[in-house]
């Protein structure tokens, strides 16, 4: 799971977040006066959600946004009455709320950035993986006159039917037209 950081000044109020989102598996990895210190502490981070009020007594939640790691959102608690411009990865919880608003909107929050901390973990092949999926393409092409997207399209679904990776396919596919 990821961090939560609070950048809360008031610490009655940052008190009570803390206390509602440790009731909730949430317990926050970092309590911050300063923005440099939330920075410093998202730094230390795959990936998270910073809690804060509208302004820190160095930076405001704009500044913050934008000077905030990638795999990092803002969730800024504010009044009604504040100017607010959403944005990717930057939300807003109107003060007063309910703990089950707070806890619903980091719930969405983490599962949007997992699922994107996922994608950018994918693990990309190795240039000799690479070389067995080309060399079987060729041989495609050359010996059952297909384009390149055919060829490859002709391995990935030879994969999917027969549940192997497109490198196991890739393979199998060089070994039966060795010896031709």
């Amino acid at each position: 799971m990821g961090s939560v950081i609070l950048a809360i000044p008031n610490q009655q109020t940052a008190g009570k977040i803390s206390e509602i989102l440790s009731r909730h598996d949430y317990t926050p990895d970092a309590m911050c006066m300063l923005g440099s210190e939330v920075l410093r502490a998202a730094g230390s981070y795959d990936y998270g959600v910073v809690i804060m009020t509208r302004r820190l007594r160095d930076m405001s939640y704009t500044e913050l946004y934008e000077y905030l790691p990638e795999h990092f959102q803002l969730l800024v608690i504010t009044s009604e009455t504040d100017d607010y411009r959403p944005r990717d990865g930057l939300l807003r919880l109107s003060s007063p709320f309910k703990s089950s608003d707070l806890i619903n909107t980091v719930d969405m929050m983490f599962s949007s950035l997992e699922g994107a901390v996922k994608k950018k973990r994918k693990p990309q092949r190795s240039l000799e993986d690479k070389m067995k999926i080309d060399k079987a393409k060729l041989l495609l092409m050359d010996r059952n006159d297909m384009t390149e997207p055919e060829a490859f399209r002709y391995i990935q679904k030879t994969s999917m039917d027969m549940g192997r990776t497109m490198v196991e396919s890739a393979e199998m596919i060089l070994m039966l037209n060795w010896d031709r």
